[in-house]
């Protein structure tokens, strides 16, 4: 008798599950809560899909942080160069772009996840949408919630990918958390993750600023010092160079209530180059012209140190070049995790075997960003999917040829 896998969630993942399954000739049936399936791969791939880097595997997995340990064995078995591979294999070519950043050409995520979905059909793959899970049962069968009310579905192996809780709209809502704990797994607080952050800006600096880039400047917080740009917004800040740093920022404000960042608003100017052009005399000329003139400070980064600077401080040149070279920023709290690109926290690998699958659930595998880590935008993010999902569809295959 055929052998059958459901699984729940049709993002890379468990897509890349199904790939995987149905390829040794199980019978594979993907459910998936939403009404079409890939809706937040469709989203991170609307102005321009980032599928991995092109870094060296060493500094590749560095962007894991503390779950490095457990995410480099599942790159080794599918990483960048694997899920290139497979892009090619489906008809597109990639690129690398200017950033190291991995793209497929004409940049779209809808034409890959057309071909997937249509090579997955043929492989005998099975979707089912509008399908929500509700429980696993303690039979270890499956109660989804559907339009045509209660649904139970028994399947040899499941293989769960239901994404973090970031964007519910598109279906990562993290409703799994509660129901999978009594089932009997290990989850971590889901928290945001490439996030953005909020300030208590003056109401004059939120009216004049919000929605200006900060560009060319360089964020440092401990051990983290990275250049690049970021937004204002009306709450705060948000922006890649924000996220880069996202994870420690926010683990710092859960810790003490605030994180402070140092922004160099100058960063290829010298701290004495700085003191030596704002000791000269300014003349009939304002402080905001002297700046703007001598050295090109002006706009939002004019503004943030008066945000930030008190004004006598202004009127000395070593204490404001030091401003200037290391403006202190109060960040208060991240936004919700609603907002946020991705989530951290999750199933714990603890609570796993090396086949992704729960240890007090025989039969059910983990995959994608349900599991406990995080990583920075960058192509990062969507390559730990796939390989996870990778590694858990090959799971299922042993555990199958197992029983």
């Amino acid at each position: 008798m055929q052998k059958t896998t459901a699984i729940i969630g049709g993002g890379p993942a468990g897509l890349m599950a199904a790939e995987v399954i149905s390829a040794r000739g199980v019978k594979v049936d993907v459910y998936d809560s939403m009404p079409s399936v890939g809706r937040k791969f469709l989203m991170a791939g609307k102005s321009g899909l980032n599928l991995t880097h092109s870094d060296p595997f060493e500094a590749f997995v560095a962007k894991y942080g503390n779950r490095r340990t457990e995410i480099e064995p599942l790159l080794k078995q599918f990483g960048a160069d694997q899920l290139r591979e497979w892009v090619h294999g489906l008809g597109l070519e990639t690129f690398i772009g200017t950033s190291g950043r991995v793209f497929p050409v004409g940049m779209k995520a809808s034409p890959l996840l057309q071909a997937w979905l249509r090579r997955l059909t043929d492989s005998g793959v099975t979707f089912h949408l509008r399908h929500q899970l509700t429980r696993i049962r303690s039979d270890e069968s499956l109660q989804f919630q559907t339009s045509n009310g209660e649904v139970i579905v028994n399947a040899d192996a499941i293989v769960l990918a239901l994404g973090g809780g970031s964007w519910s709209r598109l279906g990562s809502n993290g409703a799994w958390v509660d129901w999978l704990k009594q089932a009997g797994a290990e989850v971590e607080p889901l928290s945001p993750s490439n996030c953005g952050f909020d300030v208590k800006w003056s109401p004059q600096f939120r009216e004049k600023y919000e929605g200006h880039p900060i560009k060319s400047v360089v964020l440092s917080f401990g051990e983290f010092r990275q250049q690049g740009e970021f937004i204002v917004t009306k709450e705060g800040v948000e922006g890649g160079l924000v996220y880069s740093a996202s994870a420690f920022i926010r683990d710092e404000i859960y810790a003490n209530g605030i994180a402070t960042v140092f922004l160099d608003l100058q960063p290829n100017r010298t701290l004495d180059w700085l003191i030596e052009k704002l000791s000269r005399p300014r003349g009939a000329r304002s402080l905001a012209s002297f700046l703007e003139k001598t050295l090109g400070i002006k706009g939002v980064k004019a503004g943030l140190l008066r945000e930030f600077v008190s004004k006598d401080d202004f009127t000395d040149a070593k204490r404001l070049a030091g401003f200037i070279k290391a403006l202190p920023v109060p960040l208060v709290a991240p936004r919700p995790l609603d907002e946020a690109i991705s989530s951290a926290g999750g199933v714990t690998f603890e609570s796993l075997d090396e086949n992704l699958m729960l240890k007090n659930l025989r039969g059910v595998f983990c995959a994608g960003e349900m599991l406990d880590w995080e990583a920075p935008t960058g192509g990062y993010l969507l390559t730990a999917c796939f390989s996870s999902g990778y590694a858990a569809g090959n799971g299922v295959i042993k555990y199958l040829a197992e029983t």
